[in-house]
């Protein structure tokens, strides 16, 4: 059994996509980041960072006690190591033939990690979230998500998956590439890409993966009263916050 801590973002949705894919049992611990979920003293031991997703692994391979991983891209990878799928190339490959294909996996895993996700991330604060419209920030960052679609555009040429064979970077970047629209992107602009996307969007597990986000939809993340929680954090303001939550805890 593999427990997330979950809230349906292109993060989160990752690792339903990965445990639907792989046929794992796992149990939801919805953590509504709107409400400041993400500060509870219990979820900070698991993620250190006040960020979902977050697993607890309650059976591992060794045995041992559970096991708890934070970071999406860590969850992915350790999961795939765990399961054995996902990660390398078929089992008649060549061990030259495997090493390629968990380089170029791996490559692309941590290129979603290091520029799809936070350049699309801040090209969504500026252009939806932000309460001031700053035209050159709003500028640069559609821009720059315009350059990496273009980047995975190049990849996918002559390829059905990211890395030849579906892994975990398809995982990780699809999700980042739904919002398409929001991030004033188009798919018809990218054509490889565009066969990619709707190659990945009719897979039943990614289907089920995001049927299961729907019973946390029904209202929107970002408020007037959730800003503070999701955008205005220092050091100072988590430390009163988690204090809070220690407080409330403590009766």
């Amino acid at each position: 059994m593999v427990e997330l801590y979950y809230w349906p973002t292109p993060n989160g949705h990752k690792i339903t996509i990965f445990l639907e894919e792989a046929g794992l049992d796992y149990k939801i611990k919805p953590v509504n980041i709107a409400a400041g979920d993400q500060f509870q003293p219990e979820f900070l031991k698991i993620s250190p960072n006040n960020r979902m997703p977050a697993i607890i692994d309650t059976t591992p391979t060794d045995g041992g006690e559970p096991i708890s991983i934070f970071e999406s891209g860590a969850i992915l990878l350790y999961l795939a190591e765990k399961t054995g799928k996902f990660l390398f190339s078929h089992d008649h490959d060549s061990p030259k033939e495997r090493l390629r294909h968990h380089k170029t996996v791996t490559e692309w895993l941590f290129w979603q990690i290091g520029g799809l996700g936070p350049m699309a991330g801040q090209n969504h604060h500026f252009s939806l979230y932000a309460p001031e419209k700053i035209p050159y920030a709003i500028t640069r960052y559609v821009n720059e998500t315009n350059r990496l679609y273009e980047v995975l555009n190049r990849q996918l040429e002559g390829r059905e998956f990211i890395a030849g064979t579906y892994s975990i970077a398809d995982m990780a970047c699809y999700p980042w590439i739904v919002p398409y629209k929001l991030q004033q992107q188009r798919l018809e602009d990218f054509p490889n890409l565009k066969h990619w996307f709707e190659k990945i969007q009719s897979r039943p597990a990614v289907v089920r993966a995001y049927k299961q986000a729907e019973q946390y939809q029904s209202q929107p993340t970002v408020t007037e009263e959730s800003r503070k929680v999701l955008f205005g954090q220092t050091a100072t303001s988590i430390h009163n916050h988690n204090a809070a939550w220690l407080r409330e805890a403590e009766g």
